[in-house]
């Protein structure tokens, strides 16, 4: 069963939203990948945000860039947690645009957002919220960070 959806404005963000696609295999959660466009195709975005809890998803990762409103308005449709990626894209405003649309969310609509082309931390924040009802999810991110911090500890090393 898919336990994240993976979102995104056009196929030109799949490049970053790759390293949370890859992220989420290195912890066994699947996923679902999908092109909707806040802008173009908005009958599609009410269908995904109402129905995306129906089919089983936990979580939602949205990126978009630009005027970046693809989580915020997943966000407003879905009982899910909604996790942004800015994209810094062709017509972005070196993605300041992005970020400020994503972060600045009125309340009662919050997104959980990460940093500018932040796809691989999305990633790892959903299987974080999964990880909090599967131990074995729960697992994989200790020893994700254990090797993360091994990694700063050998690379102590190797500069002495």
């Amino acid at each position: 069963m898919k336990q994240v959806g993976i979102i995104m404005g056009s196929k030109s963000d799949l490049p970053v939203m790759k390293e949370a696609i890859e992220i989420l295999k290195t912890f066994d959660i699947n996923t679902e990948v999908d092109i909707v466009s806040a802008h173009r195709t908005p009958s599609k975005l009410m269908e995904y945000g109402k129905n995306a809890h129906k089919r089983g998803l936990k979580v939602i990762i949205a990126g978009a860039g630009g005027a970046a409103h693809l989580p915020g308005m997943i966000a407003s449709l879905s009982p899910l947690p909604v996790i942004g990626v800015p994209i810094k894209s062709s017509n972005s405003i070196d993605g300041w645009d992005s970020v400020l649309s994503i972060l600045q969310m009125p309340g009662g609509v919050p997104v959980a957002t990460v940093a500018l082309n932040g796809a691989k931390n999305a990633g790892i924040l959903a299987a974080q919220i999964i990880g909090v009802d599967s131990i074995k999810v729960q697992e994989k991110i200790v020893n994700y960070k254990e090797a993360l911090s091994q990694k700063v500890i050998d690379s102590s090393k190797d500069i002495n």
